[in-house]
């Protein structure tokens, strides 16, 4: 039997747990299962999008990431986040125009994603699968990209079905209607997911920018210049000193 001082602690406890999860939906309207990028990779993160550092700046970054991760983690955790770091890294490499490189940083990104896949596929898995590969598809051979070009939504939609509301891979998938060359492209149908994106996915900071960027980017490739600025104006709000950014709202 539970007696009257235990049911009140009971019901004390209760009202609790249900102010707690009232904050947490009111506050932090995101999936409590959402990634959540290691502490010691944020600072690479920020760099790569910030754009002040060059790349051999940015290295000590990356290599202090790795060994970190090395440190912390094993295993398939530990495959994902050295994944992530290659990104990051091809991703400084290929805003210099160094190809070549950003190329193997990438195809070793691909490598350890493909790890992970073969003993625990997951969301963030795909995802690396297909982030490494797209951006690969940019640095590498037209016929590269003929071959494998497909394979980046294949590996997105993989991801969301693993987690539906994962922002990066729904970018992916609406990316194509943006960034492809024409006529391939469609920016009306782009600009509606990538839209839809803010509402329907969890979005960490850089989802948050790579949405923003897309569809000023698509406003601007229309011509459409009013429409691209505040969609502009908020992808700098989150990276204000990004180049690539500043030179899409320079354009008139």
């Amino acid at each position: 039997m539970i007696n009257k001082g235990e049911m009140a602690l009971l019901l004390t406890l209760k009202k609790c747990i249900l102010f707690f999860l009232f904050v947490v939906a009111v506050f932090y309207p995101v999936s409590l299962n959402a990634d959540i990028l290691a502490e010691w990779l944020i600072p690479l993160r920020e760099a790569v999008y910030e754009q002040q550092l060059n790349a051999s700046e940015i290295e000590p970054l990356y290599l202090t990431a790795k060994s970190t991760s090395t440190a912390h983690l094993s295993g398939t955790a530990l495959d994902l986040a050295l994944s992530r770091c290659e990104y990051f890294m091809g991703r400084v490499l290929h805003f210099e125009n160094r190809f070549d490189e950003a190329a193997a940083r990438y195809a070793e990104g691909i490598r350890l994603a493909e790890k992970t896949l073969e003993t625990a596929p997951s969301a963030e898995a795909w995802v690396l699968m297909a982030e490494n590969l797209s951006q690969s598809c940019v640095v590498r051979s037209t016929a590269f990209t003929m071959a494998n070009g497909l394979n980046v939504e294949r590996y997105a939609r993989n991801a969301l079905g693993y987690d539906s509301r994962n922002a990066a891979a729904q970018h992916l998938i609406a990316a194509r209607w943006v960034y492809a060359p024409a006529p391939l492209h469609n920016f009306r149908r782009g600009i509606e997911m990538m839209e839809a994106i803010i509402t329907g996915g969890d979005m960490q900071k850089d989802d948050r920018f790579n949405v923003y960027v897309a569809i000023g980017y698509a406003y601007v490739q229309q011509r459409r210049y009013t429409e691209a600025r505040p969609w502009l104006i908020r992808a700098l709000e989150v990276y204000p000193t990004n180049k690539y950014v500043s030179e899409l709202l320079s354009k008139r």
